[in-house]
């Protein structure tokens, strides 16, 4: 069946050295920075951003290439000159082309033709191939078709996310958090807030959470063309949508095996003009720009952080910025890109101004609580 080769034990020479060459890559790169943001008028509540945008390849996807690589070698399913295969046209397959090309391993990227030319050029700097399909809709079946045609390994984030990362500790995303919390006013968050794409990330921070008793809870944001809130909301996994992301790296179409609901306390959609808004605003706070996941993300801290003050908490509460605003010029920060997709996010932007400014937050949402 594709995506479960095994690879022979001769190759196993081979694994431990482009093992050990993943793990060299880990230790040569430093931890992502906690930066806290300044937000005088809202002296109660204190802001985190985990910024993983400085991975070396320049998004939160890096974590998850490196483990998904390392899940397929010690499991002995990627040996030397396995073609390595993942269904992705975004930052997944930019990071998992660099890990390829460290190991020495082909690398194969299914993606949409209407991939931009700016993500193309990307997985092509790391020694990536691009395979173009016509029809999105098809894109599982044609990296399984792939995979077989090649023999190769379909890496597959969406079923493998969750189960790759060690979630217990080994300087995790969760654990990194936590230990870079720990001299801060409020060292417990009240709050993770989180956007979701695989599921594998929420997965690993909810687990945490659990494994080591802390009384944080996690939200996880969702945008409008996406199955995840809805599956949360009516706990049913066969729920789908029609309509793409176009809010890259998060959302998907249907409930990915690598989303687990069970770890998540509260969800709410986040309209995607105002994620947009969001981006824009945050990009401002912090003197560079910052991409629309993360958009997501901040929208949904400044929710949680407006109910607490509501309620008269305080506390702290952490997100990620997932990747940079250079990547998405053509994109999110394009006018002309903006009104081809009917997405206006001027209006919603002195909203979250004048609460950061020390004001109520205006907007609603539609949320579901686990």
């Amino acid at each position: 069946m594709a995506g479960s080769r095994t690879v022979e034990p001769a190759s196993r020479a081979w694994a431990d050295r482009a093992v050990a060459a993943i793990e060299a890559d880990q230790h040569r790169s430093a931890d992502t920075h906690l930066w806290k943001l300044d937000l005088p008028a809202l002296n109660s509540i204190d802001f985190y951003l985990k910024d993983e945008s400085t991975h070396p390849t320049g998004s939160l996807k890096h974590r998850l290439a490196r483990s998904l690589f390392l899940y397929a070698l010690c499991n002995g399913l990627v040996g030397e000159g396995t073609p390595v295969i993942e269904a992705s046209s975004g930052s997944t397959a930019v990071s998992e082309a660099y890990f390829a090309r460290m190991i020495g391993v082909p690398f194969y990227a299914v993606m949409p033709r209407s991939t931009s030319r700016e993500k193309i050029v990307a997985i092509e700097h790391y020694g990536g191939n691009c395979h173009f399909i016509d029809d999105g809709r098809r894109i599982y079946a044609e990296s399984a078709e792939l995979t077989e045609r090649l023999g190769g390994h379909f890496m597959d984030q969406f079923t493998h996310a969750e189960r790759a990362t060690d979630w217990r500790g080994n300087n995790n995303i969760a654990d990194s958090i936590f230990g870079q919390m720990r001299e801060e006013r409020h060292p417990i968050p009240s709050w993770i807030v989180m956007s979701a794409g695989t599921g594998g990330t929420t997965a690993t921070i909810g687990r945490y959470l659990r494994y080591k008793r802390h009384a944080t809870r996690l939200s996880v944001a969702d945008v409008e063309r996406s199955a995840f809130f809805e599956g949360f909301a009516k706990h049913d996994r066969d729920c789908r949508c029609e309509q793409p992301s176009r809010i890259e790296g998060i959302g998907r179409p249907r409930m990915e095996p690598s989303f687990v609901p069970g770890v998540i306390d509260h969800m709410l959609r986040v309209p995607d003009a105002l994620s947009l808004a969001a981006m824009r605003v945050l990009s401002r706070r912090l003197g560079r720009r910052v991409g629309g996941s993360t958009g997501t993300n901040f929208t949904a801290m400044c929710f949680q952080a407006a109910r607490m003050i509501e309620h008269g908490r305080t506390g702290s509460l952490v997100t990620l910025i997932c990747d940079s605003g250079d990547r998405y010029a053509n994109t999110y920060y394009s006018d002309d890109w903006l009104a081809a997709n009917g997405l206006d996010p001027s209006p919603f932007e002195p909203a979250i101004e004048a609460f950061l400014a020390g004001g109520k937050l205006t907007l609603r949402f539609e949320e579901s609580w686990g």
